[in-house]
C-alpha cells in the first residue's frame, strides 16, 4: 500500500478533526449548554454514532460532491481538503460556527478554476439551494415541534422531576440520532475527494462486510470524533447559550430539528421510498449542521417574539457563512499553484 496516500490523506484527517471541533456543538451544544448532559458523556455518545453514520450512511452525499468536481490527482485532493480545513480552523479559532460543506465546496470550485475545468453548475445550484432550504426547513420543524410539545405538556401534567428525567433521556437520544445523521451527511466533506484514489479493499468477517470506501469513511469518522473531544468546547459556548437562552426542552427541540434535516438529506432509503411514491425526492447533499441548528434556534426565537435571540451573534455567524467558501476557494487556488510550480507535484490531469 502506497505510503504517499496516507501522507496526502492527512489533510482529510485534519478537515475531519476541524469538522468535529466545529459541528459537535450543533449536535449536543444545547444539551451541554443547558447543563442537562455532561460534556464527556455527550462527546462519547456523539463519537460512537458519528462513526456508525459515516460508515453505513455516507455513500449518497459523497457521490454528489464527486459530481461537482472530480478531483483526479492525489496531490489535488490533498490541497482541496487542506484548504477547507484551514478555512474551518480559522473560523473555529475565532469561536464562529461555520459550514464545513461550504468550505469543501469552495475548495472544489477553487480546484476547478485553477485546473480550467468547468464546474457542474447544476450540482452547484443544487448544493447552494440547500444552504437556503436547510435553515428554513429546520426552523419550520422546530416551530411544529415547539407547539406540539407545548400542547402535550399542557395536557399531560407531568411532574417536574419526571419531566426533567424524560428531557435528559430525550437529549441523549437526540444526541445519538444527531451524531448518526452528522456522520452520514458530512463524511463526504471529509473523505469524498479521496474515494477515487482509495487503496483500501473490502473486508469480510463472517456475515459482516465493509467495502474499501467504508473503511476510508471509518478512518474519517475517527478523525471527526477526535475533534469532538479535543476542541469543540469553544463553539459549544456560542451555540449552547450565546445565540439564545434555552430551556432543556427547547434545547431538545433544536437538536432533534437539525438532526431530522441532516438525516433527510443523507438517507438513500428515504429517497428511494419517495421515488416509489411518486414524490420529488430531496437531493443527497452534504448540508450544514450549523445552518440547521441556527435555523431551528431562529424559528423558536421568532415564535417566542424574537426578543430572546442574540441578533449580533447571528450576524457574526452569517458573515462566517459568506466568507468561508470564498476563503477556502482562494486558499486552494493559491496553494495549488505552489504545489505544482514549486514542489513539482501533479495536481490534476
Amino acid at each position: 500500500m502506497d505510503i504517499s496516500y496516507f501522507i496526502f490523506l492527512s489533510s482529510g484527517l485534519f478537515l475531519g478533526w476541524s469538522l468535529g471541533a466545529n459541528d459537535a456543538a450543533n449536535v449536543f451544544g444545547t444539551a451541554v449548554g443547558t447543563k442537562m448532559v455532561r460534556f464527556r458523556t455527550a462527546a462519547t455518545i456523539a463519537s460512537v454514532f458519528i462513526i456508525i453514520g459515516a460508515v453505513f450512511g455516507g455513500a449518497g452525499t459523497s457521490k454528489t460532491l464527486t459530481e461537482l468536481g472530480t478531483v483526479n490527482e492525489l496531490a489535488g485532493a490533498f490541497m482541496v481538503a487542506l484548504s477547507a480545513a484551514l478555512a474551518v480552523y480559522w473560523m473555529v479559532n475565532s469561536s464562529t460556527p461555520v459550514s464545513t460543506t461550504q468550505a469543501i465546496v469552495g475548495s472544489i470550485v477553487g480546484w476547478n478554476i485553477y485546473c480550467g475545468f468547468e464546474t457542474n453548475t447544476t450540482i452547484l445550484i443544487k448544493i447552494v439551494s440547500t444552504w437556503i432550504i436547510c435553515p428554513i426547513l429546520s426552523g419550520l420543524i422546530s416551530v411544529l415541534l415547539y407547539f406540539g410539545i407545548k400542547a402535550y405538556l399542557k395536557h399531560a401534567k407531568i411532574h417536574l422531576i419526571h419531566q426533567d428525567l424524560y428531557t435528559r433521556i430525550g437529549l441523549i437520544l437526540a444526541c445519538a440520532f444527531g451524531s448518526y445523521a452528522l456522520g452520514a451527511n458530512n463524511i463526504a466533506n471529509v473523505m469524498g475527494v479521496f474515494v477515487d484514489a482509495s487503496p483500501f479493499h473490502a473486508v469480510s468477517i463472517g456475515n459482516f462486510h465493509l467495502s474499501g470506501t467504508q473503511i476510508l469513511f471509518f478512518i474519517g469518522g475517527i478523525a471527526i470524533s477526535t475533534g469532538v473531544f479535543t476542541y469543540s468546547k469553544k463553539i459549544i459556548k456560542t451555540i449552547g447559550s450565546s445565540v439564545m437562552s434555552m430551556s432543556p426542552i427547547i434545547a431538545w427541540i433544536v437538536v432533534i430539528s437539525q438532526s431530522i434535516v441532516l438525516f433527510l438529506f443523507a438517507s438513500q432509503g428515504l429517497k428511494n421510498i419517495m421515488i416509489e411514491l411518486g414524490i420529488p425526492p430531496l437531493p443527497l447533499v452534504p448540508v450544514s449542521s450549523s445552518q440547521a441548528v441556527i435555523g431551528a434556534v431562529i424559528g423558536i426565537g421568532i415564535t417566542k417574539g424574537g426578543r430572546e435571540v442574540n441578533w449580533s451573534i447571528l450576524g457574526k455567524v452569517a458573515l462566517g457563512w459568506i466568507c468561508t467558501p470564498i476563503i477556502s476557494a482562494s486558499i486552494c487556488f493559491i496553494c495549488l499553484f505552489f504545489l505544482e510550480n514549486v514542489f513539482n507535484l501533479s495536481v490534476y490531469h
